[in-house]
């Protein structure tokens, strides 16, 4: 039996504000398809179509959180992770110390 070898995945790139704003532009410009915008510039077809949905939800013409409200979440999120490991470290220290006492 042959093995095959997976398909190798593309590599994660990165893109600028401007650049995104200037596909959604064509996006809603309506003369072609996001299947062809995305096709044109090498893109994948679902990231034409989730910068066009973030590029609504951040005009208020869609429900959603913000690109502004993630961030402030994913930092939120972060921080808790952090205090609550904080907060098991005090008390795995005080539970110790505990113990030396007695």
């Amino acid at each position: 039996m042959e093995t095959t070898e997976k398909a190798k995945r593309r590599p994660r790139r990165e893109y600028t504000p401007e650049f995104k704003a200037e596909i959604v532009a064509r996006c809603r410009a309506g003369d072609r398809t996001t299947r062809e915008i995305a096709r044109d510039f090498d893109l994948t077809e679902s990231a034409v179509r989730r910068w066009v949905t973030e590029a609504q939800i951040d005009a208020g013409e869609r429900a959603g959180l913000t690109t502004e409200e993630r961030k402030e979440l994913a930092e939120l999120k972060r921080e808790n992770k952090r205090l609550r490991e904080d907060n098991e470290i005090l008390r795995r220290a005080s539970a110790f110390f505990a113990r030396e006492i007695r």
